[in-house]
């Protein structure tokens, strides 16, 4: 009988309600003097078409209490569904469950989706990271006799751990910026300042390439992050020197936008809309067998969430511009 107590809990205003009211029914037919008998036989009658509406719809209750129990299981299984709502109150309480449903699917599906990206990333990485590895471990084994070889040697051992340290800052951006934690910090920066930071850190790889660097300062104060900047302006340059075997690499100021120019193979038109895609290669990537697809994808969503843009102007064969808004 434990429904019926959980019922008398939930309609426990009614049945006060309709005790009073018999009370006062009596009271009033007691102060017209009617006869007692038929007082007793008119409240008599309405206590007991009141106790039988109360075990009728008592047990109306109960059933709905089974049903939900029932659902509660089914939850689990994905097969639950919300009985008719008798009043507006349960209609709208439905809906709420469900809206809180479909947000935890959302959810979960969201939180499935990073941590499939996050696995196939790392497992790209590991097979980048493993390539310069074990070209270092190759040339640390390599006898050098000679005082140009021994130099020779050392510069092909740098450009390897160069690549290494490419390979583990990106990984490191990437976690930060799945990270739900804001680590964007905006001040006003000197634009040349930031541009020289990451043309230093290149410069070697402009010297090993024999590529000539055609830097035009700036002279701009933006708002922005330097780190974050730093970081976008030193994957627009490892492209740049990637894919440009000779001739010139600029950068300078145009139209409002900072400009990162190379001479080297450019983009297909077909690739160029989804150069940013996130583990988009491109036909030019494919060839090269090393790219991710995550440089350029990493640097539109920072980009993005700096309040700046970036568009791509190439041509394939003749080089390739790229453009960043303030």
């Amino acid at each position: 009988m434990w429904w019926i107590k959980s019922y008398a809990r939930r309609h426990r205003l009614g049945i006060v309600l309709f005790g009073v009211y018999g009370i006062i029914f009596w009271i009033v037919m007691w102060l017209y003097r009617m006869p007692i008998e038929a007082v007793g036989y008119a409240v008599a009658l309405c206590a007991a078409f009141g106790m039988v509406l109360f075990l009728v719809d008592s047990l109306r209750y109960r059933k709905k209490i089974e049903h939900l129990g029932w659902q509660l299981g089914a939850v689990k299984n994905g097969v639950e569904h919300f009985p008719n709502p008798e009043d507006e109150q349960e209609r709208l309480y439905q809906e709420l469950l469900e809206a809180s449903r479909q947000e935890r699917l959302e959810q979960v599906a969201k939180l499935m989706k990073e941590k499939k990206d996050v696995t196939d990333y790392f497992t790209l990485w590991t097979h980048q990271i493993k390539t310069p590895i074990a070209a270092m471990g190759l040339l640390l084994q390599q006898q050098v006799l000679g005082e140009e070889e021994q130099y020779h040697h050392k510069r092909q051992i740098q450009n390897e751990l160069f690549r290494i340290e490419q390979y583990v800052e990106m990984v490191m951006q990437y976690l930060r910026l799945m990270d739900s934690i804001n680590d964007f910090v905006l001040r006003e920066y000197q634009l040349d300042d930031i541009i020289r930071q990451a043309l230093r850190k290149y410069a070697p790889m402009f010297i090993r390439k024999n590529l000539t660097l055609a830097y035009e300062p700036v002279d701009v104060k933006v708002a922005t992050d330097e780190k974050w900047m730093v970081f976008v302006l030193e994957q627009l340059l490892s492209n740049a020197i990637k894919y440009t075997a000779s001739g010139v690499i600029r950068v300078y100021m145009q139209g409002g936008c900072l400009v990162v120019e190379d001479t080297g193979i450019g983009i297909l038109p077909e690739d160029l809309p989804r150069v940013f895609d996130k583990g988009y290669t491109g036909y030019n990537g494919r060839s090269d067998k090393k790219a991710s697809g995550i440089g350029l994808y990493l640097v539109k969503e920072i980009l993005g969430r700096l309040g700046h843009k970036i568009f791509a102007e190439s041509e394939s064969g003749k080089g390739t511009r790229m453009k960043v808004l303030f």
